[in-house]
């Protein structure tokens, strides 16, 4: 049995079977790496905006990268929670914004040249705290932008979902029949304030 499956790989036409029934690889994945490298140029053009605004010499503490890439990671953190726990994105959503934009715009090589730099400056204290401050940072950032994120979807779910029951309700009351009264805080008069005015 193995012999006859060697003799069938050492056929050219059936070698060339399989090549005819491969896809290309760009041929579904265009798309994607289209919008990829089109979010990628506005995330770099982004980050080199933050530089021309903010420059950083180059013995001082790299502020701008440090702020671009805890920026950055907030900003993922906050998406990848909205696209993974919300409704269904456009497919080509998250390779656009997570990966070409955040990707563009968040530097973590320039955070090892900048490390690099201070070090083959004389200054191995700044660069590991930067090294440091900068792991710590980001991290933090995406932990606390999740968090934030899944509480305020938590939060605007249940505003969302009284609206629906409140409409539900006033549909389903008798006709005819008073409405009850309205809570203190909502500003809405009863049935009754109407009436006696």
């Amino acid at each position: 049995m193995r012999a006859e499956r060697i003799g069938q790989e050492r056929r050219p036409e059936a070698a060339a079977a399989v090549r005819r029934a491969r896809p290309s690889v760009l041929k579904g994945q265009g798309p994607t790496v289209a919008v990829v490298a089109l979010g990628g140029m506005l995330g770099a053009a982004l980050r080199y905006g933050a530089a021309l605004l903010w420059p950083t010499a180059p013995t001082a503490f790299p502020w701008t990268t440090l702020v671009v890439n805890v920026v950055g990671c907030a900003v993922i953190g906050a998406f990848l929670v909205q696209i993974t726990e919300g409704r269904t994105p456009h497919p080509l959503l998250r390779p656009f914004f997570g990966t070409g934009v955040l990707g563009g715009f968040t530097t973590f090589s320039t955070y090892a040249v900048d490390v690099q730099r201070l070090v083959g400056h004389g200054q191995p204290g700044r660069g590991v705290a930067y090294l440091a401050a900068t792991l710590l940072a980001a991290l933090t950032a995406v932990w606390t932008a999740s968090v934030l994120t899944r509480r305020l979807r938590a939060v605007w779910q249940a505003r969302v979902q009284a609206r629906v029951e409140s409409r539900a309700e006033s549909r389903t009351a008798a006709p005819g029949a008073v409405s009850p009264a309205p809570r203190a805080d909502s500003g809405e008069r009863s049935a009754e304030d109407r009436g006696a005015e």
